[in-house]
C-alpha cells in the first residue's frame, strides 16, 4: 500500500513554517508534499533550510497549474498555508474540480500567526474547508460565533494552538554558564520607516552597551533580496552600519532557526513577533515593546492584558517580563498536545464510509461575483475554475507579464548584489552566526 500523503500549499517561508508544522502535528506518519505558489515571497533554499522541514516531494506551481494537479487530488490531507484571496480561489477552484469524484482530500486552513487586525476578511475567505485551524481558545470563539452569523457550520473551526510552540523549558543560565543573552526578534514590516527602524537598533546597541556582559542578538528574518510574508525595505543588515556610535562588541546580528535561537535566550523582545508566543511559551521573559506606542498599526495590541508590555527603559531598569498565566492560557500557551482534536477531526472524516460533501466557500458567483470573480482573474482563472488564456502567457498582456518579470530578475540581482557586497562582509564584522 503506499504512503498515505499530506500537501502542503505554501506561499512564502513563514507560512511553509505554519503549514509544514501542522502537517507533522495532523499527520506525523504521511509522506509530506511541498507545493509552493510561484510569486514575490516564494521562500529561498537559504530560508528553506533555516526552517529545517525538508518535505519528501517539492514543486512550485501557479495556481493554475494546481487545480488539474491529480497528484495534489490524489493526497490525503491538504494544508492551505496561503493568504485568505488564494485560499478562497483555491477551494472554490478545486472543489469545481474535484465535484463528483469519490474520494477527495481533507483541506485544512488557518492563520500563520496571532490575528490582530482583519479577523473577517480572512475568516471568511477561509470558510468552506473541512478544518479551519484556530490558534487560541480565544481565536476559536470568535471564530465560531463569526461563522455562526453567517450560516457557515461553526464545527469546521477547531481550537489548537500555534504548531511551533515547543522546546525546552527556560533555565537561566548558571554561574561561570554563557552569558545573559538578550535577542531581539526582528519583523520585515513593524515599525516601518527608516527612521523608526533605525532608532529601534539605536536603543538595542545602547542596551547592549550598558550591559557589556550580556550578549545583544539581533535575529535576522531574511537577506536583502529575498521576500517573506511582508516586505522589508530597510534591513537593519544594512542599517547597522548607520549606528551614530561605532557597534558594541556584543552585539550581534544572527540568523537561524528561531527554536535553536531562543536555546540561548534569557529575554526575548520584540514589537509583536509571533516569536513572542514562543518564548512565553518555553518560560522565556518576554517583552512588547511599547516605545512606538501600542496601536494596532503595530500589533502589539494584540498584547495588551499579557502583562508584558515593556519600554527599552524598562529592560535597561532590568524588568524580566513573564506573561499573565490567564491570558496565557487563552492564547493557547503551555496546552498539551493541543493537535489531538484536528487529529481527531479528520479521523472521524476518514471513517470508513463517509463521503466528504463538495467544498463550497462562503463567497460563490452569486453571493459576492465581483469579488471572487477578481481574485480568480489575479491567479489566472476563470469562474469555472479553468486557467485565462493569459495565465498561459499569450497576446498583450502575456507581454507586459514577461517584461514586469525581467524587472523583478534585474531588482533581484541588483538586491543579491548588495547583499553579496554590503550585507556578507557586515555580518562577518559582527560575527553573525
Amino acid at each position: 500500500m503506499p504512503p498515505r500523503r499530506i500537501a502542503v500549499l505554501a506561499d512564502s517561508d513563514t507560512r511553509w513554517k505554519w503549514g509544514a508544522a501542522v502537517a507533522q502535528q495532523l499527520a506525523p506518519g504521511h509522506a509530506l508534499d511541498a507545493y509552493f505558489l510561484s510569486g514575490r515571497s516564494t521562500p529561498t533554499e537559504r530560508q528553506l533550510a533555516e526552517i529545517g522541514i525538508v518535505p519528501d516531494t517539492r514543486r512550485e506551481v501557479t495556481a493554475a497549474e494546481l487545480v488539474g494537479d491529480e497528484e495534489l487530488a490524489a493526497a490525503d490531507i491538504v494544508v492551505m498555508a496561503l493568504l485568505g484571496g488564494t485560499v478562497l480561489t483555491l477551494t472554490h477552484s478545486l472543489g469545481l474540480a474535484w465535484e463528483g469524484r469519490e474520494r477527495r482530500p481533507i483541506t485544512v486552513t488557518g492563520y500563520v500567526g496571532v490575528v490582530y487586525e482583519k479577523m473577517v476578511d480572512g475568516l471568511m475567505t477561509r470558510a468552506g474547508s473541512d478544518l479551519v485551524l484556530a490558534n487560541s481558545a480565544y481565536d476559536a470563539g470568535r471564530f465560531r460565533r463569526a461563522f455562526t452569523s453567517v450560516g457557515v457550520d461553526p464545527d469546521t473551526v477547531v481550537e489548537c494552538a500555534l504548531p511551533f510552540l515547543g522546546g525546552e523549558p527556560y533555565l537561566p543560565p548558571g554561574p561561570g554558564g554563557r552569558p545573559f543573552t538578550l535577542t531581539f526578534a526582528v519583523q520585515p514590516s513593524v515599525p516601518k520607516g527608516k527612521a523608526a527602524r533605525l532608532a529601534l537598533l539605536e536603543r538595542a546597541a545602547a542596551h547592549a552597551r550598558r550591559f557589556p556582559d550580556r550578549e545583544v542578538l539581533i535575529k535576522l528574518r531574511s537577506m536583502p533580496g529575498e521576500a517573506t510574508t511582508h516586505v522589508e525595505a530597510d534591513p537593519y543588515q544594512l542599517l547597522v552600519e548607520e549606528l551614530a556610535g561605532s557597534a558594541p562588541a556584543n552585539l550581534r546580528l544572527v540568523y537561524g532557526n528561531m527554536g535553536e535561537v531562543l536555546d540561548r535566550t534569557d529575554l526575548l523582545v520584540t514589537v509583536s513577533s509571533t516569536a513572542a508566543l514562543e518564548s512565553m511559551h518555553r518560560g522565556i521573559p518576554t517583552a512588547i515593546l511599547t516605545d512606538f506606542g501600542v496601536r494596532e498599526a503595530h500589533g502589539n495590541h494584540y498584547f495588551l492584558h499579557s502583562g508584558c508590555l515593556a519600554s527599552w527603559d524598562d529592560l535597561d531598569s532590568g524588568a524580566l517580563p513573564q506573561p499573565d498565566p490567564a491570558w496565557a492560557a487563552a492564547q493557547g500557551i503551555g496546552k498539551s498536545d493541543p493537535y489531538a482534536a484536528a487529529r481527531a477531526r479528520v479521523a472521524e472524516l476518514r471513517a470508513g464510509g463517509v463521503v466528504l460533501p463538495p467544498l463550497r466557500p462562503y463567497y460563490t458567483p452569486q453571493r459576492a461575483s465581483l469579488y471572487l470573480g477578481d481574485l480568480l482573474r489575479r491567479h489566472g482563472l476563470d469562474e469555472k475554475g479553468h486557467a485565462l488564456p493569459a495565465a498561459l502567457g499569450g497576446g498583450d498582456s502575456g507581454r507586459v507579464k514577461a517584461a514586469v518579470r525581467r524587472v523583478a530578475r534585474s531588482g533581484a540581482k541588483s538586491l543579491y548584489r548588495v547583499g553579496r557586497q554590503r550585507v556578507a562582509p557586515t555580518l562577518r564584522k559582527w560575527g553573525a552566526a
